[in-house]
């Protein structure tokens, strides 16, 4: 059985970009011994919003991890994260005296368009501190209420959710509500400005408008609108970003996409159509040049690297994958008909 490992999502770096961020704690064990410290991670982040004038919309503090919502003037995400996440494992190694990681590799984070998604996301922030198996709202339950396989939540169930999270200290849900004074260094208003003018404050209907969620469920998740693992948002929204991208285009399939680049999928569907078969006929048979033609293909029009091209193919060694390439290649030279099907397959992938 093959061993796959997972590429990276890119990262999508914008001046004046929105994202939701998390952190998460190595092996999913606790970041947080107790109250200290996450008075530490908020004067961490007081200084973290002034040292790179980034602006905090939101935050929830849970036991293994944390959640942001932030917007970035500077396009200065990746710096201010690495300081955060550093500072705070420093002192947390140095008050528990351990030494070592504390957060689980590099920080997720999702770019996303505020005028769409930020009160879903806000929402979602907020709820963490109920969205738990006891209260009926973890993921599970939240899936059979919106399949229409659970009954309502009783009375008293309700009461203890809102009492939960209305009580949480570690969010800025109390802050969005009225129920404290917002810190200088959160932003609420942008946020709350996206509920429109009705009845009552902004903050009544904030309120209401997350609290329905612990007395009627969920009725979509946020992520279910997730486009390639790294934005949210209109399909013209997602195609704005395609300048902004980070990394190697070989390392993600999200990654290619983003910027447009044909998919292994579509070069299979391009080769079977100008083959006259499925790839599930010709792909093993040694020499066709069916197979040679997609490898080809993928490599040089979808951007693939040579290891997962043989992963692709079947679980092909990436040395064997190269040397087809170049079979390839050489034949192309001296074969117009082979060239002429090349130009075919090309155009009809490029056009999918």
């Amino acid at each position: 059985m093959l061993s796959l490992r997972m590429a990276r999502p890119p990262r999508i770096i914008k001046p004046g970009a929105w994202y939701h961020v998390t952190s998460r704690g190595i092996e999913r064990k606790a970041i947080f011994h107790d109250d200290r410290d996450r008075r530490h991670l908020c004067e961490l982040l007081e200084e973290f919003v002034d040292r790179f004038a980034v602006i905090l919309h939101a935050y929830v503090f849970m036991a293994n991890h944390y959640h942001l919502l932030l917007e970035t003037p500077q396009p200065n995400l990746s710096q201010a994260m690495q300081w955060l996440n550093l500072s705070y494992t420093a002192w947390y190694n140095r008050r528990q005296g351990r030494c070592g990681h504390l957060f689980q590799g590099r920080f997720k984070a999702i770019i996303f368009n505020p005028l769409e998604c930020g009160l879903i996301l806000s929402r979602y922030v907020h709820l963490n501190p109920v969205r738990i198996f006891k209260l009926g709202l973890d993921k599970r339950a939240q899936r059979t209420l919106r399949q229409g396989l659970s009954e309502q939540p009783k009375p008293e169930v309700v009461q203890a959710r809102t009492k939960i999270l209305r009580g949480y200290r570690w969010s800025s849900y109390p802050d969005y509500i009225g129920r404290r004074q917002p810190p200088a260094w959160l932003e609420c208003r942008q946020i709350l400005e996206l509920l429109g003018k009705g009845l009552g404050t902004r903050e009544q209907a904030y309120a209401r408008y997350v609290e329905e969620v612990i007395r009627e469920g969920l009725s979509e998740s946020p992520w279910e609108r997730l486009s390639e693992q790294v934005a949210l948002g209109s399909a013209k929204f997602i195609k704005s970003l395609r300048k902004y991208w980070q990394g190697d285009e070989r390392e993600s399939p999200e990654l290619r996409r983003l910027k447009g680049l044909p998919t292994w999928e579509e070069a299979v569907a391009a080769v079977e159509k100008v083959r006259g078969e499925k790839w599930s006929d010709f792909r093993d048979r040694y020499g066709d040049w069916g197979r040679d033609l997609a490898l080809y293909l993928g490599q040089r029009r979808c951007g693939m690297k040579l290891k997962e091209l043989g992963q692709r193919a079947g679980g092909i060694d990436y040395g064997t994958v190269s040397v087809t390439i170049r079979r390839l290649e050489k034949r192309l030279e001296g074969d117009p008909e082979l060239q002429r099907i090349l130009k075919a397959a090309t155009e009809r992938m490029l056009n999918a």
